[in-house]
């Protein structure tokens, strides 16, 4: 048995070729290149969205020579254990993450409400909310760049480097939360399907 991994597809492949159905194998003759030639896919579902070209989650198996890269691998061969519309889970997901950093803004009631219960029937509302608000932040930062090249450079500088290295800190802890939200929310729609993962 073969790597167990994970990969999206839209309508097609990404080189034109249909899906194939569930448990045929897909067969690369060329050479192998990380991102550019071979059958890839990922190992942990959360790296594979990265590359997402649609919706449609893939379990695949990968076979033969393969080269591993930090968040894909490349192989001779490939096919589709199982697969699932991934839309409702991958706006689930979305939904969470956003939930996950309203506290650091001063979101509009209609957005809350959307991200909360995910009624589709806000969406567009939510949006046009959350544009607005950008369009404000964008006016407030000019304000704010304004006035920090008036301050003191040094004072400056050394603010930045420690408020860069907390960010990233953090930036960090909650790439692995998503990451492990992510895959938990994978497993269980392909559990709930009787897929093992």
């Amino acid at each position: 048995m073969g790597l167990m991994a994970w990969h999206f597809v839209g309508n097609t492949l990404r080189d034109g070729r249909p899906v194939p159905a569930d448990g045929v194998w897909l067969k690369h003759a060329g050479p192998l290149e990380l991102c550019a030639s071979g059958l890839h896919a990922s190992v942990h579902p959360f790296d594979a969205l990265q590359y997402a070209p649609w919706a449609t989650l893939c379990r695949v198996e990968v076979d033969g020579k393969t080269l591993t890269g930090n968040d894909k691998v490349v192989a001779r061969k490939r096919r589709i254990i199982a697969r699932i519309d991934a839309t409702e889970l991958c706006r689930s997901f979305a939904r969470r993450c956003a939930l996950n950093v309203i506290h650091l803004w001063d979101a509009p009631q209609i957005v809350r409400d959307y991200l909360t219960t995910g009624d589709e029937s806000l969406r567009a509302a939510a949006r046009d909310a959350v544009r607005d608000a950008v369009r404000a932040a964008a006016r407030a930062a000019a304000r704010a760049a304004a006035w920090a090249a008036a301050s003191d450079a040094a004072w400056d500088a050394a603010s930045d480097a420690a408020s860069d290295a907390a960010r990233a800190a953090a930036r960090d802890a909650a790439m692995d939360a998503h990451r492990a939200t992510f895959a938990q929310m994978v497993s269980e729609a392909f559990s709930a399907r009787g897929v093992e993962v």
